[in-house]
């Protein structure tokens, strides 16, 4: 592993005392793999942040779900509500024009040992809870103890051997393993909380009484159901802090709860919601022009998704369930999806159909197998399809009656293949159980975009429908992967070391709650994996992470329809908007309120009679 910092430190655990342990550490603000990092020690701001925004302003935004209590590791119908990332503050945070780097934040010190076996952190001397408390490596040992503590925890933190706090200001995370890129973005999620507030109290009981944070705003108002407003502290202690120059500049953000689209865009056309994503295709070519849009009252943006990437929408076949276990089954509910008629009909021609877990991204699969990712596969290979080794991949191209029966006409055969045969009309196998699929979802809109799908599989013989549940339902299956189909994104951070465990691990299929959707478990899959973990170089990096998308794609574990692109975003013209960086963009809480475009957007809104 190539680790870049400042300083490189010795560790020496066998260190009779505290003192002599902290004189042979040297502590850098930042940790960078891959790369060396962009910014000194005593860099002034972020590029892409504006450090001259002004304060003030609210920002109203929409959230979908509602929340049901205020404890930060409540389960509820959906936990806490949005807006607490603006609450909790990690050791450190991702840098956002940097491919894989990181600078303190509650910690102004990072010191990793020469065998990389130990990841030491030095709290920042200012650091303080909303109620004046000091934050200290304690804090740090509780959060991750009660983390650790938790239920299929060990999936995620088993790389930790043991927490160890040296003083009130200095933490030493004791590794099994050698550090590696993971490690450093596991621990940078973690928002910490203090032990002082919740040693007498449950983390994960319902309550409605804010607790205490350490970020830079206080909850202000909530109503179940409906709304929850975030006020900006003058007494943050971390405003001086140069990855802050810029950001957190309105006074008051508030969410309000939409669970319906179409209700969400209509608060917005009334100017009740300040900034929209816009999903469907129809409704940002169409439904949004006229007058607002002609006279700039309302803009249109595309932004990046950022370190997110991935597949926009896809149909996430389970492959624990018996009749989705065989491959030439999944491939033939693949060829039955025409994208491209429903690219056409749906979304305007607008959409790319993705062929990549991790498209537009150095990682992802292209042309034939590089020299490096041959040599990753090539102790799996009688395991593999023949055709990843014989030409790129892709999709069958669709869009005509003909290239529709062609399709349908190999997909049958697929089927008969793996012991599916048409009997009055139902596939049925060879105990003449018939072939049905359920589709598991809880927004009625996705009926529009599966109804195609469904008349295909008719076509074969196969039963398909839509269930449709709650929220709660389908939050609940979704976590002990109750289900055959379901309609979702599939994103990953960049680089998807760390996701791609979770989603493709043999050790995840069985672990409720994991990001296994498609229930794969094989030993080249694993071997990838491990492999892109482990890797030292970009090149390394590049090449497992290549084989491990290849070899998922031909394993048709799910049908993509479009991948990720630039967000479209429609809001009202009264911000100001920092450049956008490559992999962290500075949204919402890098936008400012302009009160020059605000008194424009006012002077020509129409007035009730």
């Amino acid at each position: 592993m190539r680790i870049c910092y400042t300083f490189i430190v010795s560790f020496f655990l066998s260190c009779p005392t505290v003192a002599d342990l902290l004189d042979e550490l040297e502590f850098s603000h930042g940790i960078a793999f891959f790369d060396e990092l962009k910014y000194p020690p005593d860099f002034t701001h972020k590029e892409y942040l504006n450090p001259d925004a002004p304060k003030g302003g609210i920002l109203v935004l929409p959230w979908s779900f509602s929340f049901d209590t205020l404890a930060p590791m409540g389960v509820g119908e959906t936990g806490a509500p949005s807006g607490y990332h603006f609450r909790a503050e990690s050791l450190i945070v991702r840098g956002g024009d940097e491919f894989a780097a990181f600078y303190g934040r509650l910690a102004d010190g990072i010191a990793v040992s020469d065998d990389k076996r130990a990841l030491a952190f030095r709290i920042h001397p200012d650091a303080r809870w909303d109620d004046g408390v000091p934050v200290t490596a304690h804090d740090v040992v509780y959060t991750f103890d009660l983390n650790m503590s938790q239920v299929g925890a060990d999936f995620y933190f088993d790389f930790i051997e043991s927490i160890e706090a040296l003083d009130d200001r200095h933490v030493v995370f004791h590794l099994d393993v050698p550090l590696t890129y993971d490690h450093v973005a596991l621990v940078q999620y973690q928002g910490i909380l203090p032990e002082h507030y919740w040693r007498d109290k449950d983390p994960e009981a319902h309550t409605l009484v804010p607790p205490v944070f350490s970020g830079p705003y206080r909850l202000k108002e909530i109503k179940l159901g409906h709304y929850v407003e975030y006020e900006r502290r003058e007494d943050y202690w971390g405003w001086h802090l140069p990855l802050n120059q810029g950001r957190y500049n309105f006074d008051t953000v508030r969410f309000e709860v939409y669970r319906d689209g179409t209700v969400a865009g209509e608060a917005f056309r009334k100017g009740l919601i300040d900034i929209l994503d816009v999903d469907d295709i129809r409704h940002w070519i169409q439904a949004l022009e006229g007058p607002q849009m002609q006279q700039g009252l309302i803009a249109k943006t595309r932004r990046n998704y950022g370190i997110w990437v991935g597949i926009g929408r896809a149909f996430v076949l389970n492959s624990r369930v018996p009749r989705l276990a065989d491959r030439r089954v999944r491939k033939a509910l693949t060829l039955a999806l025409d994208f491209d008629w429903v690219n056409q009909k749906f979304y305007h021609g607008e959409r790319v159909r993705a062929t990549s877990f991790w498209p537009g991204t150095i990682l992802e699969n292209e042309g034939m197998p590089s020299e490096g990712e041959l040599a990753l596969l090539s102790d799996y290979r009688e395991s593999l399809p023949p055709e990843l080794f014989e030409r790129p991949f892709d999709f069958p191209r669709g869009g005509t009656d003909e290239a529709r029966r062609r399709n349908l006409t190999e997909a049958a055969e697929l089927l008969a293949s793996a012991g599916w045969k048409i009997v009055d009309g139902e596939l049925q196998n060879a105990e003449g159980e018939h072939f049905t699929l359920e589709l598991l979802s809880f927004e009625q809109s996705h009926a529009r975009i599966l109804l195609p799908w469904f008349q295909n599989l008719q076509k074969l013989g196969i039963g398909a429908n839509m269930r449709l549940v709650d929220i709660s339902q389908y939050t609940n299956r979704m976590r002990t992967h109750d289900y055959d189909v379901y309609v979702s994104t599939y994103d990953f951070v960049i680089p998807p070391t760390l996701s791609a465990r979770n989603n493709f691990y043999s050790a995840a299929v069985e672990t409720e709650g994991s990001r296994n959707y498609v229930g794969v478990s094989e030993p080249v899959v694993d071997h990838l994996v491990e492999s892109a973990e482990a890797a030292v170089t970009l090149e390394e990096l590049v090449a497992a992470s290549r084989a491990l998308d290849r070899v998922m794609m031909w394993g048709y574990y799910l049908i993509p329809l479009y991948a990720y692109d630039a967000r479209r975003t429609v809001y009202w013209d009264k911000f100001g908007i920092p450049p956008q960086p490559l992999y962290r963009p500075a949204y919402p809480d890098g936008w400012w309120y302009d009160e020059a475009k605000a008194e424009r957007l006012e002077s020509l809104q129409p007035t009730d009679p």
